[in-house]
Formats: C-alpha cells, structure tokens, sequence
C-alpha cells in the first residue's frame, strides 16, 4: 500500500512533520518493500487552501493512506472524499511511523 507521510525532510529517518497542508516534503512509501518517492510540498506557502491542495496531491500520487501529526478540517474532508485512510497523532519518524501503521492495519486494529 502506498502511503503518504508529512515529513520535515527527504529521507525515511526524518521527523515527521506535524503539519499535513503546510508540511516540509510528503514521502510516498510502498509499504511491501518501503521503497520512497519524495516531494517537496508547493502547496506549503499558499495563503490559504494548503491542505485542500496537498490532499489532492497526494491522491493524485497513488496514496491510499496519510501519516501525519495534525490535518484541518479541509484537509480531512478532501482525503476521505478521495477514499484516503488518516492517522492522526503520529510522531518519530517517517520510517518508524509506516511500519507501526503496517502493524496496525495488519492487526485491524484503530490507529489515532
């Protein structure tokens, strides 16, 4: 599963970022082999509508999931319009944070 994480820098061992719309880079990680695509967030300098666009983005990347630390209501509205599972609350780092979530999933159990 593709998923998306709000991240303050390029690599699977940076922090996660705890802004989803205004966030530094959103890393795309497969998780079956946690190979990684890395973009840098445009959409963090808009005036307003930051996390409308980053949700779009990252739907439109292939993301079926958000790791992040904290998502306004906008955002949170336009990922689950476009079928995108949230994790909210999340801290450490990227890599830390997708493997939690695989065991998570995995487990069925509820992630917050």
């Amino acid at each position: 599963m593709r998923v998306a994480v709000s991240s303050s820098d390029e690599n699977l061992d940076s922090q996660i970022d705890p802004r989803f719309g205004r966030c530094q880079y959103f890393l795309i990680v497969e998780t079956d082999d946690l190979s990684c695509e890395v973009f840098k967030n445009t959409s963090a300098v808009l005036g307003g509508g930051a996390g409308i666009q980053s949700a779009q983005f990252v739907a439109s990347k292939g993301a079926r999931a958000v790791i992040t630390g904290n998502c306004g209501p906008n955002a949170v509205q336009a990922l689950s319009a476009a079928g995108l599972e949230i994790y909210l609350g999340q801290f450490g780092t990227v890599i830390d944070a997708v493997k939690k979530v695989g065991t998570i999933r995995i487990s069925g159990s509820v992630c917050s």
